[in-house]
């Protein structure tokens, strides 16, 4: 198949679609036959299914594509096309019968610029919060990577932004990205590090059965250790036992001391929880009676006096009956 069925597109009704903005850029929108696009080789955000998958086919079996999708020539140099914006309206256009689709072709993007449109895309579509765990994770981690250059990502989110209608921001530097996403530098840095985890312990997060104090502790494991900790611990890729964040702690000091194995995984995993200590609860009238203004440690030896009194003449009395 040649890159030459390509044909310009025109005719459409750009609803939500800043055609201006796209023609400044000095995009063109042609129709790609389906069959010449593959997914992005790193795209790593779940598709819509369900009623929102549903949905978006009927919308396009009645209207069309309405917002054509982005793509570059494939690097592989086969006569495909990657897709970087529009996974979604790709997939459901296949479901609901289309042949060709609208798409504006991005040339000579650097590896780094590609993973951009991917990135921002899918932030700025969906939202952050919208994503799941693992997403949120590795966005976060290529955020802070200094593998892209901040400059030209600011210009891709300003394009991407414009090509949807939106307003643009001068500027989105890292100080920026707590308050961009209405984060705590805390839980940034967490994401940042869960980011290291594998793919199977990430979806673990993703399900809830992990919680992401935990994840952090595993994502210093080893990726041969995360392995075996997976298969040991899964069935059709669900968690077997849970895994506290103590218990994951104590699996990454295992690791830190290079002995970490199965056996110890193990012992790890079917320890039982230490009972937390009783505590008693003093009534307020009696603590205002006896132990206003004392320390917590005076009352400990207070209460603790009182009651060597109290047992030893319950014992004298018992002995005199």
């Amino acid at each position: 198949v040649e890159k030459n069925r390509c044909v310009n597109y025109g005719g459409i009704t750009m609803t939500g679609f800043n055609f201006g903005a796209m023609l400044s850029q000095n995009n063109q929108i042609k129709q790609i036959p389906l069959d010449m696009l593959v997914p992005f080789h790193n795209h790593q955000f779940s598709l819509y299914d369900g009623e929102r998958r549903d949905d978006m086919v009927e919308s396009i079996r009645k209207n069309g594509v309405m917002t054509p999708i982005v793509c570059r020539p494939n690097p592989d140099g086969s006569d495909t096309y990657e897709v970087l914006i529009g996974h979604n309206r790709w997939n459901c256009s296949k479901i609901a019968g289309l042949e060709t689709i609208p798409a504006i072709i991005k040339e000579q993007l650097t590896e780094e610029e590609a993973q951009t449109y991917v990135d921002e895309s899918n932030l700025i579509q969906r939202g952050f919060n919208d994503l799941k765990v693992s997403e949120q994770a590795r966005i976060i981690a290529r955020r802070y990577s200094e593998m892209f250059s901040q400059g030209k990502r600011n210009d891709i989110i300003n394009e991407i932004k414009m090509l949807n209608g939106e307003e643009t921001s001068s500027g989105n530097s890292r100080e920026k990205v707590a308050d961009e996403y209405g984060l705590s530098r805390n839980t940034i840095a967490r994401l940042v590090r869960i980011s290291k985890l594998s793919d199977s312990i990430l979806g673990w997060l993703d399900k809830g059965q992990l919680a992401v104090r935990a994840g952090v502790e595993l994502s210093y494991l080893t990726a041969d250790e995360q392995s075996e900790l997976f298969e040991i611990n899964s069935a059709d890729n669900d968690m077997l036992m849970k895994i506290s964040e103590a218990q994951a702690r104590d699996l990454r000091v295992l690791s830190a001391d290079g002995v970490l194995d199965e056996d110890n995984i193990l012992k790890v995993l079917s320890a039982k929880k230490k009972k937390p200590d009783k505590k008693v609860s003093i009534a307020p009238t009696l603590y205002k009676k006896y132990f206003a203004g004392l320390s917590n440690e005076e009352i400990a030896d207070t209460v603790a006096a009182a009651l060597d009194m109290f047992f030893k003449s319950k014992e004298k009395g018992d002995n005199n009956d």
